[in-house]
């Protein structure tokens, strides 16, 4: 039987710097959560708003896959491996940091605000080369369909790459729509995450930046009630 948990939007870690205003998932910096460390091998999903010219200062990560989702707005990006780049909505970026990497993120436009998601998924290896990657998803291969946007180094499944055997999905669901998802192995476990709308898991209804977790299942189905975009963050649950 599955076994699942409920984490609503209300109850995640906030913290408002004034030039950031941050939701978290999982605990984080000053909040901390016993129920709430990770979830599998995902260890961190924030929230974050950075205002208009405002970003985080170059700072150092190591063995950690990062991703990042920008949702509304621009985040430029730099990092000690020599990119500097710009990062959109409907774009990711994924940066596997291995043996260690310094980077900056910046919002380069002063006055409209960045929404940007940022996932850290532990690595099945410790001690990779850093590297980075960034790409454009089309929006039209994820209506009432599951786009695979990240997935591991170790198959040929599309995405970006990643050192640990999970993949993230994403899925815009028009009212009344389904998609079921079948887990990878019997050690993978789901983390349904709503960007918008309102879906419902099995019983489980989801509004905005509610989750849920799913292990011990074979697969799921998600439905939407009103037009909805959601992801889908597939992990080892044993690493």
């Amino acid at each position: 039987m599955a076994t699942t948990i409920f984490h609503a939007a209300n109850k995640r870690g906030h913290a408002n710097h004034g030039w950031l205003d941050a939701h978290h998932s999982f605990s984080f910096a000053g909040w901390y959560d016993p129920a709430k460390i990770h979830f599998g091998a995902l260890r961190v999903l924030n929230d974050d708003i950075v205002a208009g010219g405002e970003g985080f200062g170059k700072h150092p990560h190591d063995n950690m896959e990062i991703i990042t989702l920008v949702l509304d707005g621009t985040l430029e990006h730099k990092d000690s491996m020599g990119h500097a780049q710009q990062i959109v909505p409907g774009e990711v970026q994924v940066m596997s940091a291995g043996t260690g990497v310094t980077h900056s993120e910046y919002n380069p436009d002063q006055k409209q605000r960045v929404n940007l998601l940022q996932t850290w998924i532990f690595p099945k290896e410790k001690g990779v080369k850093p590297r980075y990657d960034q790409a454009a998803f089309d929006p039209a291969g994820r209506e009432n369909a599951v786009q695979t946007l990240v997935s591991p180094v170790y198959n040929q499944d599309p995405g970006l790459k990643i050192h640990q055997d999970a993949w993230i999905y994403r899925t815009s669901l028009a009212p009344g729509k389904s998609v079921s998802h079948s887990l990878h192995s019997a050690n993978h476990g789901a983390y349904v995450f709503v960007i918008e709308g309102k879906v419902s898991v099995g019983a489980q209804t989801l509004h905005k930046r509610d989750a849920m977790g799913i292990s011990d299942a074979a697969d799921f189905t998600i439905t939407a009630a009103d037009q909805s975009d959601v992801l889908i963050f597939e992990v080892p649950m044993q690493f």
